[in-house]
């Protein structure tokens, strides 16, 4: 069976469509627990793709828009070539970051969750996790702190929920996925060195 389906009617799982995603969006910021239960299904990776795909094409477009992204010129056709980065970000970076992140936590699952969910459910956790990112384009460094801590919050109770682990124990399983994924990914890092002034090399130091 393949591991991704697109189905028109889905067992379990988001609804399609421009809709659904602006209200897996909403739900998942107010009402994470109720969105993991009712979103995440097996084998019905497609909405969490496509929610993760727009996530990341808003945040992108926003430092864009805003003077934030450098992207290289090819060929000496500046609009061309952001669309271009928009697109390789969006439907080829993002999905691969995606699938590596899930396969990572599922590598850190095995030991101590004997009743977890699949792969699958992992990517959509994952992929719903990153709602607050939308922000994380605007240049404003302490909104993008707490748009990557929000992300990173979501992520724990998203492993907590679908792959029945107390919140403690998907706060150690979760932690270096979600440092990658928000901390790296989104900037998070970033973000706190500029707003606290503590760079990584002070964090070793004290490490």
């Amino acid at each position: 069976m393949a591991v991704t389906q697109w189905v028109e009617n889905p067992t379990g799982g988001r609804d399609r469509g421009p809709v659904a995603l602006a209200r897996a969006w909403g739900e998942v910021l107010v009402r994470p627990r109720r969105l993991f239960r009712s979103a995440v299904a097996p084998a019905d990776q497609a909405p969490g793709l496509v929610f993760a795909a727009t996530v990341v094409f808003v945040e992108e477009v926003t430092r864009v828009l805003t003077g934030g992204a450098a992207y290289p010129v090819l060929g000496n056709r500046p609009t061309a070539s952001v669309l271009f980065w928009l697109a390789l970000a969006t439907v080829l970076v993002a999905p691969a970051a995606l699938h590596l992140t899930a396969a990572l936590q599922t590598v850190l699952l095995i030991p101590f969750a004997p009743d977890r969910a699949g792969v699958s459910e992992t990517v959509q956790v994952i992929a719903y996790a990153g709602a607050p990112c939308v922000f994380a384009g605007l240049p404003f460094p302490k909104l993008r702190l707490v748009a990557a801590t929000y992300g990173a919050a979501l992520l724990v109770v998203g492993v907590s929920e679908v792959h029945e682990l107390s919140l403690p124990r998907a706060v150690g399983l979760a932690g270096l996925p979600a440092a990658l994924v928000f901390g790296y990914g989104f900037r998070g890092f970033a973000a706190l060195s500029t707003v606290t002034g503590i760079t990584w090399t002070d964090v070793t130091a004290l490490l």
